[in-house]
């Protein structure tokens, strides 16, 4: 896929061991993969089982650890399960941005309180999660159902205050590691929709809910974007939506511009949009659903009066790329 880091989960501690995971980043680092690892936050509010535990709480062993993680060049941390807004745990969430930055370690905040600014304070902060990401739709079938109205209110409410570690772009339409029906959750939105979502959630490392089996079952076209889009923007531009009903974002990286919607409404979503940013005769390239959720590529050319129609099913998405 052309990745950069990939985050080794829960339970790495007792079900793989420190040997394993130093092998594992040597031979990530010849592939060119770093490795994010996961950690429990831990403190008195805490007492989730998953592991490793013990060790971001306390100020020696937590640096300890980081020196170890830079010696085998580990990239970052998700550390996970804070508990409340109190005095104690903000000044646990800036003592270990501190400690890691002295390390070179990137630090991504999961099960979590909202950023409060800690990018403009620590270059090695990436994203907090502070949200209802995308574990909860195989947690549970009503996740999925909201899906898209949800994906319609964070582009809004949560995307606004900062960056948001989602793991968004599922491409399963089952949340079990087979990928088979009657068991786990269903997902009842669309690959273009999944798709689009990597355009709508910004966070600057994007760690996608990619299952193996995508490799091989899900569309070209789909494993093709997600090997490109991009993580950072040089610029947004809102387009048009209503938190709770549907959403058109447009994002910049360089030159190319990257349009991007859902619908959460039963009806059918169509829009008559003018794209001022795109040149007259530019191509585009454009994925779209069709009112079964079956998506597929076209190209269209934007007219002279840079006016385009985006037709979007319900859990359905559109995305434009010039």
């Amino acid at each position: 896929m052309g990745y950069e880091t990939v985050l080794i989960d829960a339970l790495w501690d007792t079900q793989i061991g420190k040997d394993k995971i130093t092998e594992l980043a040597q031979y990530g680092a010849s592939k060119g993969v770093g490795l994010y690892l996961w950690y429990n936050s831990n403190g008195y509010w805490n007492d989730a089982p998953q592991g490793p535990r013990g060790i971001m709480d306390n100020t020696i062993i937590r640096r300890k650890e980081m020196a170890w993680m830079k010696s085998i060049g580990v990239k970052g941390i998700k550390v996970d399960f804070f508990g409340g807004d109190k005095q104690v745990t903000m000044k646990l969430y800036e003592d270990i941005l501190a400690d890691a930055n002295d390390f070179g370690i990137m630090v991504i905040f999961h099960g979590c309180t909202l950023p409060r600014g800690w990018e403009r304070m620590y270059p090695n902060y990436a994203a907090s999660e502070a949200v209802l990401a995308s574990e909860n739709l195989y947690f549970g079938q009503g996740s999925c159902n909201n899906e898209a109205k949800n994906a319609s209110i964070h582009t809004f409410i949560r995307n606004v205050v900062g960056s948001m570690d989602f793991g968004g772009s599922a491409l399963n339409e089952f949340y079990n590691s087979e990928n088979t029906p009657n068991k786990g959750s269903k997902r009842m939105t669309s690959d273009v929709y999944a798709l689009a979502t990597a355009v709508l959630f910004q966070s600057g490392v994007q760690h996608f809910a990619l299952a193996p089996n995508n490799l091989t079952d899900a569309p070209d076209w789909a494993i093709n974007f997600m090997k490109e889009v991009p993580t950072i923007w040089d610029e947004v531009r809102y387009l048009d939506g209503y938190p709770g009903k549907y959403v058109v974002l447009a994002r910049r990286k360089g030159a190319k511009w990257y349009i991007a919607g859902v619908n959460a409404q039963k009806e059918t979503l169509k829009l008559k949009m003018k794209l001022p940013m795109i040149s007259v005769g530019s191509e585009l390239k454009q994925y779209t659903d069709d009112e079964q959720l079956i998506g597929k590529v076209s190209s269209i050319k934007m007219n002279k009066s840079q006016l385009v129609e985006i037709t979007i099913p319900c859990n359905g998405g559109v995305l434009m790329v010039n």
